[in-house]
């Protein structure tokens, strides 16, 4: 609360000090920051670099009007450029530089590092990023900013006089130190000019970054403005003059008083600036400092039993063999966390998830995947390998499975055939024995509570294999059934726990009997998209008329059994009754995928809409239920796309 406060009152001192000093011209021309990011624990290293790289060039800015500074090493190396313009005071420097320096912060979000940025003001200029960038004349990012307003008079001719300006700039700029101002005023009408290559920046990489600034700043008039913001170099014109030229001419111009009273207002500004930056700083580490106490808290005893357990792996080895985890590496990304490819020393080929923090279920995420399946041990589940729980954020590593999963080889690869008829049964008779297992032949009987196409995953010979048991629950064996939050996915979601929060096995089945017809269709379940007819609704609708085979994928049209088709079809639609209590048990599925051809008739499915079943689901938990545009994920507290 105290560093809020301070934070508050030293943006409002140095707000209003910035509004009663002089002209700087510390107005932001543009602002550019990197797309490049890393990983959370390089903020330990990079983040310190960068606020002693911000203190490391003050001094050379307040010496000498410019400077260079290099902190750390490696990866987290900070380079950083600082520079005023020529024409500016050095008190006009301070104040300008105190001011980028502030704004700068932007570009360093805490909460997802950014490794690069630029600002570019008027009368200053100060960039950071995780290479040498110090000879560097043009870039990729380079920027030309015009006006909005045009020029009202005779626009020919501002155009030349335009034109003539910037050929003097290309002219004299390049032997004057890199440095040009001046006007031109044909036909009394005056454009003045400013152009600046940085210090770092010389001879042919000063004219080249020139010459790229005063062709891209040719094409804005009529725009009475326009300016150059390049990698290397600084060009700017206006019908108002805007540069200083008696600093240049005549450096005593200004009064000693003048001059005490600019360097006090310099100093405070620069102090006021500084005290902000360590309150921010400060705020942002102690609040990381308390979140991180409070999820060790929320992990309590699980920490010392992972520690000791075999299954422990250090966060450093998991950290090499995911490459750091690469984006080269990443093979997806759900509402709980990311899954990176990985290899250990060993030699075995591993999936790593990280778990992401912005959850207050994350914890009992890590506990369910560790506690519940540790000891699993099923062909079509995927097996735990290991977990880290001592490192920057916790890492669950399984068994890698080659083909991704089920939903993304049926709609959203494109380099691989359409499954065939036998694969599509294989996958479907696996996923059944896996929540038959789950349910009725584990120690603990185990209700998944998010069976879908993307928790299952395809071998290359294409056994299914459940994964991502975050949000399973315990199914005590007294119980007819628990009551929970919601946790699921609009479309695989029973009704009767939507509606009453009832949860049981059932649940599971509903799930398997949506993604039993989504296999056999080929079709995404949009009960819960806008203008999207359910597929429950037409493949209920072909099995009354008896044309059911009509639903079948028509990617394998003519290459499947219609006997065997209806049959299974007949199957998904027992499994999604809206009636929980007359659908079959998971066991009694697996027998009727292995032979057991005597089904009963299925009763209807439910029909519920996006509209009905988002509003229940509020009314439920109206204080745990989110909803972001295009996901139809409901947990206690996460979101996350289908």
């Amino acid at each position: 609360m105290a560093s809020s406060t301070l934070l508050v009152i030293l943006v409002l001192i140095v707000s209003n000090t910035k509004q009663s000093l002089c002209e700087p011209r510390a107005t932001e021309a543009a602002q550019i920051c990197s797309n490049k990011t890393a990983p959370e624990s390089d903020r330990q290293l990079f983040v310190p670099n960068f606020l002693a790289s911000m203190a490391s060039i003050s001094p050379e800015i307040s010496r000498q009007g410019h400077g260079t500074v290099i902190n750390g090493t490696g990866n987290n190396t900070v380079y950083t450029m600082g520079e005023c313009m020529k024409d500016l005071s050095q008190n006009d420097c301070n104040l300008c530089f105190a001011q980028c320096k502030t704004d700068i912060l932007s570009c360093l979000p805490f909460q997802r590092l950014t490794r690069g940025g630029r600002l570019f003001y008027d009368g200053c200029y100060l960039r950071y990023d995780d290479y040498l960038f110090f000879n560097e004349s043009l870039s990729s990012v380079d920027r030309t900013v015009c006006a909005a307003a045009d020029f009202t008079g005779n626009r020919t001719l501002f155009k030349d006089n335009v034109s003539k300006l910037l050929r003097n700039v290309t002219a004299v700029a390049p032997t004057n130190n890199g440095f040009f101002t001046g006007f031109v005023n044909d036909g009394n009408l005056s454009v003045y000019g400013l152009a600046q290559c940085w210090e770092s920046v010389r001879g042919s990489g000063c004219v080249d970054c020139l010459e790229d600034a005063v062709t891209r700043v040719d094409s804005c008039p009529p725009k009475v403005e326009g300016r150059a913001l390049n990698a290397g170099c600084y060009l700017r014109f206006s019908t108002t003059k805007f540069y200083n030229n008696s600093i240049i001419d005549s450096p005593t111009g200004n009064g000693g008083g003048t001059r005490r009273r600019a360097a006090i207002i310099a100093s405070t500004c620069a102090a006021f600036s500084f005290l902000l930056f360590v309150a921010m700083v400060s705020f942002f580490v102690r609040n990381k400092i308390l979140k991180r106490r409070r999820v060790k808290k929320k992990l309590g005893a699980l920490l010392s039993i992972v520690t000791k357990s075999k299954i422990n792996l250090s966060y450093e080895t998991l950290e090499r063999a995911t490459g750091y985890f690469h984006s080269s590496n990443k093979l997806g990304q759900g509402g709980s966390g990311s899954v990176y490819k990985g290899v250990l020393p060993t030699g075995q080929t591993v999936a790593v998830k990280r778990l992401f923090f912005n959850t207050t279920q994350w914890a009992d995420h890590f506990f369910n995947e560790v506690n519940l399946i540790k000891d699993m041990d099923h062909i079509n589940l995927v097996k735990l390998l290991g977990c880290s729980i001592t490192g920057p954020e916790s890492l669950l590593v399984y068994e890698y499975v080659p083909n991704q999963s089920l939903h993304d080889y049926l709609f959203v690869r494109k380099d691989v055939p359409p499954l065939e008829w036998e694969q599509r049964l294989r996958i479907i008779n696996g996923t059944a024995e896996g929540l038959a297992y789950l349910h009725d032949n584990s120690n603990l009987k185990i209700i998944h509570r998010d069976i879908k196409l993307s928790n299952v995953l395809l071998e290359e010979d294409f056994t299914p294999k459940i994964a991502d048991f975050g949000l399973a629950r315990m199914f005590p064996q007294d119980k007819t059934h628990i009551s929970t939050g919601l946790a699921g996915t609009l479309g695989y979601m029973a009704p009767e726990y939507i509606v009453r929060g009832k949860l049981t096995e059932k649940a599971d089945v509903f799930s398997f009997g949506i993604v039993v017809i989504e296999v056999v269709t080929g079709t995404r379940n949009n009960a819960f998209s806008q203008n999207s007819q359910s597929i429950l609704q037409m493949v209920w609708d072909l099995y009354g008329s008896g044309n059911v085979t009509e639903a079948v994928d028509p990617s394998i049209k003519g290459k499947f059994p219609e006997e065997g088709a209806a049959w299974l079809l007949g199957i998904g639609l027992l499994c999604v009754q809206a009636n929980a209590e007359m659908r079959p048990s998971m066991s009694t599925v697996v027998m009727m995928l292995n032979g057991d051809r005597d089904i009963y008739q299925p009763t209807q499915p439910p029909f519920l809409n996006s509209a009905s079943a988002e509003f229940i689901s509020r009314f439920r938990r109206p204080d745990s239920y989110t909803q972001s545009s295009g996901n139809n994920e409901i947990t206690e507290s996460i979101v996350e796309p289908r």
